[in-house]
């Protein structure tokens, strides 16, 4: 089976900065890819390279080669607003909109012009059933988003990305403003979705990582200098400064 993502020699500059260098990464489908390493190496900058969030900042410029389900996502012509809606983003905090919860689930179906209220409603409630949401807010659904707890927050924009039927699920740090009990809601929600997903997360906590991950890859100063099953990786890293990490020499 053909990976979900394939990168191939992916350079990318801010200005004269060499953010990242000459990486090559696969990404297996319906499985959970951890991109570890130390704070400013390039994890969250490759992740938001695979639904193009770089386009938004000023001086950015990207080359080699991103296949996203065999399709080269920064070829002229691509729609990166498709490209958006297949390879959804949670964040490091939660961003619910500000609308009640039913809209903020919502709100991706109206944008393609679905306005049926059944299809909604179905929507809605499988989203958040999925996200494991709804038994918390089935009776909350005209109150605003903002008043729930910040794990369900969370679990809201999952629930904000399953309605429009993602492939890839891309996750920067998804718990880093959480409680230890929100983040094993978090993890436990990620490890189900992985059956219909492919996720790709960045996490600085290596327990984390080795807790929920079926691959590591470890970045450094913008290369990726490892990549493997997390189990090997983490047990046997076959890099010198992979394991330096991963035992807190340095990081």
């Amino acid at each position: 089976m053909k990976p979900a993502i394939e990168i191939s020699g992916l350079n990318l500059f801010y200005g004269l900065f060499h953010a990242l260098k000459d990486v090559s990464l696969a990404v297996e489908r319906r499985k959970i890819t951890a991109l570890i390493g130390p704070s400013g190496c390039g994890k969250s900058t490759l992740l938001r390279v695979l639904n193009r969030m770089n386009d938004l900042i000023p001086e950015c410029r990207i080359t080699g080669s991103v296949l996203v389900e065999g399709r080269d996502i920064y070829e002229g012509g691509a729609d990166v607003c498709a490209l958006r809606k297949k390879v959804g983003m949670v964040f490091q905090r939660p961003n619910p909109f500000p609308l009640t919860v039913r809209e903020n689930v919502a709100f991706g179906l109206r944008v393609e012009g679905i306005n049926d209220p059944g299809a909604i409603e179905q929507a809605v409630e499988e989203s958040l059933k999925a996200a494991w949401l709804w038994e918390n807010v089935k009776d909350r659904l005209n109150r605003s988003a903002l008043d729930l707890p910040l794990d369900q927050q969370q679990r809201l924009c999952v629930a904000r990305l399953l309605a429009v039927e993602p492939d890839v699920i891309l996750m920067d740090e998804p718990c880093s403003a959480l409680d230890p009990i929100a983040t094993g809601k978090i993890e436990d929600l990620m490890i189900e979705l992985r059956a219909r997903y492919t996720i790709v997360i960045v996490t600085h906590n290596m327990q984390q990582a080795s807790r929920i991950s079926d691959v590591s890859a470890c970045m450094l100063l913008g290369e990726m200098i490892e990549m493997g099953p997390t189990l090997s990786l983490f047990s046997k890293p076959r890099d010198r400064r992979t394991e330096d990490y991963i035992t807190g020499r340095y990081g």
